[in-house]
């Protein structure tokens, strides 16, 4: 499988009470179908799989499957503290009938580059999906080190990475050492480089609330090659990357960005609690920035000065 394009890690929608907006959800899918979104992760953290119950999961894999209709690639995430766990929602991926899976290091345990061969190698023969690993040594504790990635980059199902570690050492050493894995993005700041490297996707909660604009970037770096066009839209971009990567409010900023631009998102499941109005209103700034930024550069205009933005934003 090519993991190819704009890919998100697709937001949970929530009622008031905390249960799932199955509506919404199929809203927001329907939403990033049409902006022409590549293929959709189900059940990734941005998605707060770890707040969700196994039948929750499950039930997603199933309900985002009916929905797409196999109109894009369906990715779901099966990750889970235990090799058990990971293989079990493996399986179910397996009998849903998805297109690929999200697999990381199994978070607390912190395995060694061995035991995380394994444990991946497992889940892998459990299901005989094409998988994209994910590489968040900041979030896992572990990493997927080169010796991990000898060993499970002869099996064929391992088709891509997404590198999330934010060392852009480790992007050269995947480009180089192990160009039979396709490598996606998992560091929003660092996109434009990711993608002179030769990058096939990017896997951005972005997608969730900007998903024109990210589609046209993607294609401003792959299918147009322009990265000088390329590097004036990733530094609109880069306010917007740095509150989501280094803000500590990742899957709060996703949620209420998509609630700014008019799609079903709600709360977020507890212990996180929502963007408090301060944090709120500078987000929406930086979305507002964002979005006039990138369209004047795509009209062939230069980018809007910080006064103009503010004016054009009091208009409307």
């Amino acid at each position: 499988m090519r993991f190819e394009g704009i890919i998100p890690p697709i937001i949970t929608p929530f009622h008031e009470d905390g249960s799932i907006d199955e509506d919404g959800h199929a809203a927001l899918i329907e939403h990033m179908i049409d902006c022409g979104i590549h293929a959709i992760i189900v059940g990734g953290t941005t998605g707060e799989f770890y707040a969700l119950s196994k039948e929750e999961r499950i039930r997603q894999f199933s309900f985002a499957k009916d929905v797409i209709n196999k109109r894009i690639p369906l990715i779901v995430g099966i990750n889970d503290i235990t090799t058990q766990g990971a293989c079990a929602y493996a399986t179910a991926a397996r009998e849903v009938g998805v297109d690929g899976m999200l697999l990381a290091a199994p978070y607390y345990s912190v395995p060694t580059a061995k035991e995380l061969a394994s444990h991946c190698l497992e889940v892998e023969r459990s299901a005989g999906l094409p998988i994209i690993l994910y590489n968040y040594p900041g979030r896992t504790g572990a990493d997927m080190s080169e010796e991990f990635l000898q060993r499970v980059g002869q099996r064929d199902n391992f088709a891509a990475i997404k590198e999330a570690s934010g060392d852009i050492d480790r992007l050269h050493m995947l480009a180089r050492e192990f160009p039979q894995i396709q490598i996606s993005c998992g560091a929003d700041d660092q996109a434009l480089e990711f993608f002179v490297w030769g990058a096939t996707s990017w896997v951005t909660a972005i997608g969730n609330f900007l998903p024109n604009e990210m589609v046209a970037f993607y294609d401003t770096c792959v299918r147009e090659k322009d990265f000088v066009k390329a590097r004036a839209l990733m530094s609109a971009l880069l306010p917007l990357t740095t509150v989501l990567e280094r803000g500590g409010k990742f899957v709060q900023c996703a949620k209420y960005g998509a609630d700014y631009v008019g799609l079903p998102a709600g709360t977020v499941r507890k212990p996180m609690k929502p963007l408090n109005k301060e944090l709120a209103r500078q987000f929406r700034e930086v979305i507002d920035t964002v979005k006039i930024s990138i369209k004047a550069i795509l009209a062939g205009q230069e980018p809007k000065s910080d006064n103009e933005v503010r004016h054009v934003r009091a208009v409307n």
